[in-house]
């Protein structure tokens, strides 16, 4: 059975020294994590390097997922594969009282930034890396430094035949509607 690279035990590190913990895991990626051009592929391989410390009544995890992308260029819909890394940092509670703010004030409610739980002496590290790739990861990635979308199987005008432009055959189809 594979295990989830992103849930992590903390039992040692609640009731250890009070030294942080350097853990690292190796896994199949549950789901995929990324925007809809470029992400981490659902059973991809991620190694997470995950550095667990103590808080007291809650636990704090830097750590940082190391995936090979899977994607297209936005430009020459090239595949892409680059190994990217995404870092995260999240506070996980193991009482109720561990991060509170005024009872009354319902303002943060439901705003997201609630103190995520401890549940079962495990850490879930995945919906942390699904928002961190949302926000890091490119939504247009592109053949860098420079993408050769110029170079496709489009000929250039040539001059002689009297033709200005070819039309891309990656868009011939449209031709009819026009």
């Amino acid at each position: 059975m594979a295990t989830n690279p992103f849930v992590f035990n903390v039992v040692e590190v609640l009731h250890g020294d009070g030294m942080p913990q350097v853990v690292t895991q190796t896994g199949p990626s549950p789901s995929r994590i990324g925007p809809e051009m470029i992400a981490i592929p659902a059973g991809g391989d991620v190694t997470v390097v995950a550095t667990l410390t103590n808080l007291g009544s809650g636990v704090l995890v830097d750590a940082t997922a190391t995936a090979q992308l899977k994607g297209e260029c936005v430009r020459c819909l090239k595949e892409l594969t680059p190994t990217h890394d995404v870092t995260i940092s999240q506070v996980f509670s193991t009482h109720d009282e561990f991060i509170t703010g005024d009872p009354e004030d319902d303002e943060d409610m439901g705003s997201g930034d609630e103190v995520k739980r401890v549940e079962d002496d495990c850490v879930d590290l995945e919906q942390a890396f699904i928002d961190e790739a949302g926000l890091s990861l490119p939504f247009n990635p592109t053949c860098q430094p420079s993408c050769d979308s110029e170079s496709t199987d489009v000929p250039a005008p040539d001059g002689v035949s009297g033709e200005e432009e070819r039309v891309d055959p990656r868009w011939a189809g449209l031709e009819k509607f026009l």
